[in-house]
C-alpha cells in the first residue's frame, strides 16, 4: 500500500492525487485479495466491491471498452447493453474465470433469494490475465472460497504488487501485478474523484517509459531474455462523477492513452480490457412507479475526466511495477523487479 512513484520523485501528470492514491479514494469502494503461493501455485484473486449495499438491488451505471480483445471475460455483453453493474468485479488468472464466476453467483444468491425464482438471473463480471509463465496455471489453484474470502476481507486500504490476482503476473519483462492510482476532479458544481486499479501482465522491457523517459532501453541491457508482449492488462475505473453510461464509456476509452504513455503498443496477443462504474447514483432492480432521474455532466466538463483516467492509468501501471516483489516461478527462476533492475544498473527514473 502507498505511492511508490512519489518516493522516486516522480509526479505523473498535473492533477492532484486522492488521499490514498488508490481506486478506493472513491467513497464506498473496497478491494480485497486472496493469494495462493503453496506448491506450484503462484496466483490468486482480487475483487473490487463498488459499494457496501446490495449491488444486485442497487445497481450502478457501468460500461466497458475493449482496446484489444485477446482475453476471456464474463458479463461485459450485458454491462454494455443494459449500462449497469450488479455484482462485484473480480480479477484472476485465465483458467480460474469459471470458478470465480461461480463464486460471484453464490455470493449474489445468498444475498438475494429471489434470483432465478421471482426475478431474473445475475450477471457476474470477471476479468483475467494469463499468469502461466510464473504460475502452474493447469493446476487451477483458485477456489470459490478464495473469492468469498477476498470479498469478506475487502477494505479501503489494500496492498499492491505481487498479491491477489497479480501474484503471477509479468509486466514489461519484469514482475508486475496490482497497481492503483486516483485523481481529484474539481468542477464548478463540485469536487469528484476518479480512481483506477490495474492488473498488469503486458509489455516488453525495452519499450518501458516512466513519465516520458525511455528507461526501458537502459534497463534492457541488464536483461538478456525479455518476454514478448503477449500478456494482458485489466483496467478497472471507479468514479463518483455524475455521468451517463455513454459518457462513462467515453472516459474508459482514454485509458489507452495512459497505457501508451508507459510504452504499450497493444500487442497482438495482449488483451486490454477496461471496465468502469460510477457511484454517483443507483439504479433500483425493482421498477419504481415514477421515471428515474439521473444527473450527467455537460460534455464540456469531460476533458477533466479524460485527463484523470489517463494520469491514473499511467501511474497505476508504474505502481504495479514498483510495488512488485520477487516471485519464484513454478518452473524455477524468477523475473527481476523494477526495483532490482534500478539498483543493478544505477538507472534513474528521473
Amino acid at each position: 500500500m502507498g505511492t511508490k512513484t512519489r518516493t522516486y520523485g516522480i509526479t505523473i501528470g498535473r492533477m492532484t492525487a486522492g488521499e490514498r492514491n488508490q481506486i478506493t479514494d472513491v467513497h464506498g469502494v473496497k478491494v480485497g485479495h486472496q493469494t495462493r503461493m503453496e506448491g506450484k501455485a503462484r496466483t490468486g484473486v482480487t475483487v473490487i466491491l463498488p459499494h457496501e449495499g446490495n449491488l444486485f438491488k442497487q445497481k450502478l451505471l457501468a460500461a466497458s471498452h475493449v482496446i484489444n480483445g485477446f482475453g476471456k471475460t464474463t458479463g461485459l455483453i450485458q454491462v454494455d447493453e443494459m449500462g449497469t453493474l450488479e455484482t462485484p468485479i473480480a480479477l484472476t488468472n485465465t483458467f480460474a474465470v469459471g470458478r470465480v464466476y461461480d463464486a460471484l453467483v453464490d455470493y449474489s444468491l445468498e444475498r438475494n433469494p429471489e434470483i432465478g425464482r421471482t426475478t431474473g438471473t445475475v450477471n457476474p463480471v470477471v476479468g483475467e490475465c494469463n499468469d502461466m509463465h510464473v504460475n502452474d496455471i493447469r493446476n487451477r489453484s483458485v477456489t470459490k472460497e478464495d473469492v468469498l474470502q477476498a470479498l469478506q476481507e475487502a477494505e479501503s486500504s489494500f496492498d499492491e504488487g505481487s498479491v491477489g490476482a497479480g501474484t503471477g503476473m509479468l509486466c514489461y519483462s519484469m514482475k508486475g501485478g496490482i497497481g492503483s492510482a486516483s485523481r481529484k476532479i474539481d468542477l464548478n458544481h463540485g469536487s469528484y474523484t476518479l480512481g483506477v486499479l490495474t492488473l498488469t501482465n503486458f509489455g516488453t522491457l525495452s519499450d518501458l517509459r516512466v513519465d516520458g523517459k525511455a528507461v526501458g532501453r537502459e534497463l534492457s541491457q541488464a536483461v538478456q531474455d525479455q518476454e514478448k508482449d503477449r500478456g494482458s492488462v485489466m483496467v478497472i475505473c471507479a468514479t463518483d462523477l455524475p455521468v451517463s453510461e455513454r459518457q462513462l464509456k467515453r472516459i474508459l476509452k482514454r485509458a489507452a492513452a495512459g497505457l501508451s504513455r508507459t510504452g504499450s503498443i497493444v500487442g497482438n496477443g495482449s488483451g486490454e480490457v477496461v471496465i468502469g462504474f460510477t457511484t454517483a447514483g443507483t439504479i433500483p432492480h425493482d421498477k419504481p412507479d415514477q421515471p428515474l432521474s439521473l444527473e450527467m455532466l455537460h460534455e464540456e466538463d469531460m476533458d477533466e475526466a479524460f485527463r484523470a483516467i489517463r494520469e491514473s492509468c499511467e501511474e497505476a501501471v508504474l505502481e504495479s511495477l514498483l510495488h512488485a516483489m520477487p516471485v519464484e516461478s513454478s518452473k524455477g527462476g524468477q523475473r527481476p523487479t523494477l526495483n532490482d533492475l534500478l539498483e543493478k544498473t544505477g538507472c534513474s527514473l528521473l
